[in-house]
């Protein structure tokens, strides 16, 4: 596994924060977690601190456990304004995934809801929008409106995987190789599937951000060598009151 870096973006790590900033606006919730998955499959993650598979090395992030994959780099983002970890991205063979986690209501998952909102905030944008099943459940298949180097509009793909689980959400955003290639997604896809998140006790409203952390023993320098990219957590819908 590489190591935890703070410093300046890769492509594949820029690429991965533009998506996220592109479909944000919108916001996460898709598949219980546990035992079995909302459709019944047995054994599909991501995990539910209470119902983790044993046997596998995870690095402690604080609400998510990140199995560690061999030649994986991981990027923690941070919000300069408040100094919290709001994300992770890991980069792994030209590909990268990007992870959060949210509070969500006890009774229902929204990753249905939130689908629609990160759809129509791409298209809104110049993007187009596949919703189509996948090893998670539904997910979308984006093309992301961006400016090439020669002042031309062009399209980048990604990929928005979701996880509902007991009182909490998960979202993935695939770029790089993996949104487009089956094979070159497996194992990325492997990863998010063996994700465990902690949700904790407290009352949330749902869609709050489930802070991270550093983990023991990661650099923590004065200031990161370049400023952390801007992500803003899923807003919360005013017309959700419910507190997990």
């Amino acid at each position: 596994m590489g190591l935890f870096r703070r410093g300046p973006k890769k492509v594949e790590e820029a690429d991965a924060a533009e998506v996220a900033e592109v479909a944000d606006g919108a916001t996460p919730p898709g598949e219980d977690a546990g035992e079995a998955s909302v459709d019944g499959t047995p054994g599909v993650g991501p995990w539910d601190a209470a119902d983790a598979v044993p046997g596998v090395p995870r690095v402690d992030l604080g609400a998510i456990l990140l199995p560690g994959v061999q030649g994986m780099e991981v990027r923690l983002e941070i919000d300069k304004a408040t100094n919290v970890v709001s994300a992770a991205t890991v980069l792994l063979e030209g590909s990268s995934l990007q992870v959060q986690a949210f509070a969500a209501p006890r009774t229902e998952g929204i990753w249905d809801e939130i689908r629609e909102e990160i759809a129509q905030s791409i298209t809104q944008q110049g993007g187009t929008v596949d919703d189509l099943p996948g090893p998670f459940g539904r997910e979308l298949l984006a093309r992301l409106p961006v400016r090439t180097p020669e002042g031309r509009t062009g399209h980048r793909p990604a990929r928005f995987i979701g996880t509902d689980g007991p009182r909490w959400f998960l979202r993935g955003v695939l770029t790089g190789k993996a949104a487009v290639e089956p094979d070159a997604a497996r194992a990325l896809e492997d990863l998010f599937g063996q994700i465990v998140v902690v949700r904790g006790q407290e009352p949330r409203p749902p869609r709050d951000l489930l802070a991270l952390k550093l983990p023991e023993g990661a650099p923590t320098p004065q200031a990161p060598a370049a400023p952390a990219p801007r992500f803003e957590p899923p807003a919360r819908g005013p017309e959700i009151t419910e507190i997990g």
